[in-house]
């Protein structure tokens, strides 16, 4: 008999997530990642609402690895099971379907 076994636990609404400043290069503000932290570009404030914004948008790519819907290596993301190459696609692009869930909760925070 075979199980499936649920994501880690990156946080509850008690413990929020690990933010980690950091320089992440030319057009990137933060990076949600696999072990459930946060960077946030060494340039943004937590407190601006850039920062609040960009760790809202993060939080929900957070929830959506937790819920086993979104991963990714160096080279691929994985979508609900389909794998889209990081070569071919302009990272953080509103029409990616990970990102218009992201996008759209952020503009309701």
């Amino acid at each position: 008999m075979g199980f499936k076994m649920s994501p880690p636990s990156f946080y509850n609404e008690d413990q929020q997530p690990e933010i980690i400043k950091k320089d992440l290069g030319k057009d990137i503000i933060a990076e949600a990642n696999n072990d459930g932290t946060i960077y946030l570009d060494k340039s943004v404030s937590e407190s601006s609402k850039l920062g609040k914004e960009a760790i809202s948008h993060e939080k929900v790519h957070l929830d959506q690895m937790e819920r086993g819907d979104l991963s990714y290596d160096d080279n691929n993301v994985y979508w609900r099971g389909k794998k889209y190459s990081r070569a071919n696609m302009k990272e953080g692009a509103k029409n990616l379907p990970w990102e218009k869930e992201a996008y759209k909760k952020e503009k309701k925070s």
